[in-house]
């Protein structure tokens, strides 16, 4: 390898010198040197020297997500809440989720969340009501839902006219995931749930109750069927509207009917060139049930999870470039976390909900960066790794794609980053969703380049 290009950017970069680094524009693109050959996850593949080597197979991939459980707190085994929990630590959910905001808030037409609004929110979460001991009620998600910080549908923003980020916003359920109901909010609408990596307010209408070992069974139940393309759409149905067009994302994993009689029509429609699946709906009193369902044989799904390869990540991340950024699984979309987090779910593999939870698990295989350590040193740890390895940020995380003359290549769901042009002028790129990029040029503030400021970096591997 050429030394040149990477003994620029080390002087480019020196500490109190990062002002100097400074970029040409791609004619492709018009970035940070980034030409729409790199936007191919062929570009990527054929520079891995092993791209379908297993990175872990099935049993270490269980072990690890086994290790996740026993040692993440931020990760709930639903299987092993009691029959009852202490109604202190509900109430300590609710209020560490739900706390009273400490910032100025503004709704989508730019007016200030007043105090009569914010004590409002307070009284819907009716923490007085929380009984000494709560029995844990279980559920399946039937389709997609947003889970907040308040039971309201309320979005709220920091800044007037910046109508991205809902401060209310937290994350997003899917079709036949696991929920355990502790709480109900002052109206009766939404329902506090603590789901397998994270616990909030999702409304009534998402949530469809049944019996326990029913609930914790489902998904566990014989082969499975496993979303592999971004999202993807079950078969439309007039005579079964709840499981018609229903949106399933990257990663989700359903019952599989292998032994569904070939003569038998489902919702009216022959099964042969579909898959038959198990879904979870709500009877008319918000109870549970399992219907099935069709998923075209021309969907991007799979028997089984893929393998964990390195062509396979570069291969899934790219199912979502140029996706709009989400936060919190807004806009139907994802977050730089959710985007991680589904490409690693569909070969099974768990992580937790946040950058602040996913940077410092201590059941992953990380590499922890002090605040002290040198620009050279983090160069040099940047430099070894590999496709797949998650670099986080402060709020961010990127994936590795690869490297090239002397740079670390990732793609990572951002709402936009800056670097400095070939005159010096910082740029400010409001790439605002799922984008391929050079790491080194790339700009925290004005002072200081994402490298200085990684905090860990986790590496999905044994």
């Amino acid at each position: 390898m050429n030394p040149a290009p990477m003994l620029a950017l080390l002087l480019a970069l020196a500490p109190g010198t990062v002002a100097l680094a400074r970029e040409a524009l791609s004619p492709d693109t018009g970035l940070l040197g980034i030409r729409i050959a790199q936007l191919e996850p062929g570009y990527w593949q054929s520079r891995l020297a092993h791209p379908d080597r297993p990175v872990m197979d099935t049993a270490a991939i269980a072990a690890q997500n086994a290790r996740l459980y026993a040692l993440d707190p931020t990760m709930h085994r639903l299987a092993e809440l009691p029959a009852t929990l202490p109604g202190e630590q509900v109430r300590a959910w609710i209020s560490k989720l739900s706390a009273p905001p400490t910032r100025t808030l503004y709704d989508a037409q730019g007016k200030q969340i007043d105090d009569a609004a914010l004590d409002n929110l307070q009284q819907s979460l009716q923490l007085a009501a929380i009984p000494a001991s709560v029995a844990p009620r279980f559920g399946l998600i039937m389709r997609r839902g947003d889970l907040r910080a308040f039971p309201t549908r309320l979005r709220t923003f920091s800044t007037i006219g910046d109508t991205d980020i809902d401060r209310f916003q937290e994350s997003a359920l899917f079709p036949g995931t696991t929920v355990a109901v502790v709480h109900e909010s002052l109206d009766g609408q939404w329902w506090f749930v603590v789901g397998p990596n994270y616990a909030a307010w999702i409304e009534k209408q998402y949530v469809a109750l049944g019996e326990r070992t029913e609930v914790l069974d489902y998904a566990d139940q014989g082969p499975s069927l496993v979303v592999t393309g971004a999202d993807v759409l079950t078969t439309f149905t007039p005579e079964e509207p709840r499981v018609s067009s229903l949106r399933l994302d990257m990663g989700l994993r359903l019952p599989l009917l292998t032994d569904w009689p070939q003569d038998r029509a489902v919702n009216g429609q022959h099964p042969y060139a579909s898959y038959v699946v198990q879904l979870p709906v709500r009877d008319a009193n918000g109870g549970l049930q399992l219907v099935p369902a069709l998923v075209p044989r021309s969907a991007d799904v799979r028997e089984g999870y893929l393998p964990l390869t390195p062509s396979n990540l570069i291969a899934q991340s790219f199912k979502f470039l140029g996706e709009r950024y989400g936060w919190g699984h807004s806009y139907g979309t994802r977050d730089c976390s959710g985007f991680v987090s589904e490409i690693y779910r569909s070969m099974g593999v768990e992580l937790p909900r946040n950058t602040s939870a996913q940077a410092v698990s201590p059941a992953l295989n990380r590499i922890a960066f002090d605040p002290a350590d040198s620009l050279q040193t983090r160069l040099a740890v940047v430099r070894d790794t590999r496709p797949g390895d998650l670099i986080y940020i402060p709020g961010h995380v990127m994936m590795v794609i690869g490297h090239q003359d002397g740079r670390t290549w990732v793609i990572h769901d951002t709402s936009g980053t800056s670097y400095r042009d070939a005159s010096g002028q910082r740029v400010s790129a409001h790439l605002n969703g799922v984008s391929v990029t050079p790491l080194e040029p790339l700009l925290f503030n004005g002072d200081t380049s994402y490298v200085e400021r990684i905090t860990s970096i986790q590496r999905i591997r044994p």
